[in-house]
């Protein structure tokens, strides 16, 4: 027994690296997939950014939704921070390698990001539920403190959580092949990679996945229940449209953050629908980053104005230096 963990750690010490196969078969592609990816990652942190700074900036937006926007723009961020920069430079690479403990690394922030966002979208679901079903007590439901808790408990708990799959996942031997069929490393490619027992690793990975989807998904849902009845209730049109348009927006990002997530994890790891598992990988991963601060402020008449207001002041900030 002890000779054959031996065997086994000498395998984990030859295995340094992985290779991330990512969209190899595309070979001619490469490129124009490169500057694709990238122009996205720069929309993504620019517009998730911008959101960021105007709320944090102007008072008129502090409030409970868009304290709980801020923080999912600034969780997109670090989402798409922790995904495309080693894809791009893959896809240029002509060999396309990732460190074993870059790899573990990429894989625990992957996890708290996902994880986090389930929670965040979750509050902001219990949010509009109480804007629009029990608007006398909104403020004191959704005071500070307990919107502060609230992002803080959803933070801390992923935190907790991902340093324990991380730390069953770091006690694994890896003997090759070091071959990852996939743009990051992900769940399945790391069990794959695994010649040593994963089933304590897989079991947590398991119970974690029940923790973080089904009880913020089961929220969102009752939420959103209690909301279509309070807002077909309505008797005025235009109160009905106005109701809706506050949560439309999150419940087009909700359906396609679990839409996406659910379809790629869903199907069978099986060769031949790798590549569709790539695809709907890239939607929850780099599309949705891209599309929330889209989503959130194309038809949001607040941002619109705090973006005005900010025009405004930098106008006459600009104008009081030229006249120094």
């Amino acid at each position: 027994m002890e000779e054959i963990l031996d065997i086994k750690k000498e395998n984990q010490t030859s295995i340094r690296e992985f290779n991330l196969l990512g969209f190899g078969n595309l070979h001619e592609l490469q490129p124009l997939l490169f500057w694709i990816f990238l122009v996205i990652y720069l929309i993504t942190i620019t517009g998730n950014l911008l959101i960021f700074l105007l709320v944090v900036a102007d008072p008129q937006l502090h409030t409970p939704m868009y304290f709980f926007l801020a923080n999912l723009s600034f969780l997109d961020t670090c989402y798409s921070s922790t995904l495309l920069p080693k894809m791009l430079v893959n896809l240029l690479s002509v060999e396309k390698t990732i460190t074993v403990s870059g790899c573990l690394a990429q894989y625990h922030f992957f996890c708290l990001c996902g994880t986090t966002e389930a929670y965040l979208l979750a509050a902001m679901s219990y949010d509009r539920y109480s804007a629009i079903c029990r608007p006398l007590f909104y403020p004191s439901i959704m005071n500070k403190n307990f919107c502060s808790q609230l992002v803080a408990g959803t933070w801390i708990s992923s935190l907790v959580f991902n340093a324990v799959l991380v730390a069953l996942v770091a006690q694994l031997y890896f003997c090759g092949p070091n071959v990852i069929d996939h743009y990051f490393c992900d769940f399945h490619p790391l069990v794959e990679q695994s010649c040593s027992d994963t089933s304590l690793f897989e079991l947590f990975a398991f119970c974690m996945t029940i923790i973080f989807t089904i009880p913020p998904f089961l929220l969102i849902l009752i939420s959103y229940i209690c909301i279509m009845d309070t807002i077909i209730k309505i008797k005025s049109t235009i109160g009905r449209q106005k109701a809706f348009s506050t949560c439309s927006s999150h419940l087009l990002v909700v359906c396609l953050f679990y839409g996406t997530s659910f379809i790629a994890y869903a199907l069978p790891d099986m060769p031949s629908l790798r590549h569709l598992k790539k695809i709907f990988s890239v939607f929850y991963t780099i599309v949705t980053p891209l599309l929330n601060p889209l989503i959130y402020t194309l038809r949001n008449k607040d941002v619109h104005k705090a973006l005005r207001r900010l025009g405004e002041k930098r106008t006459i900030l600009g104008m009081s230096h030229l006249k120094l």
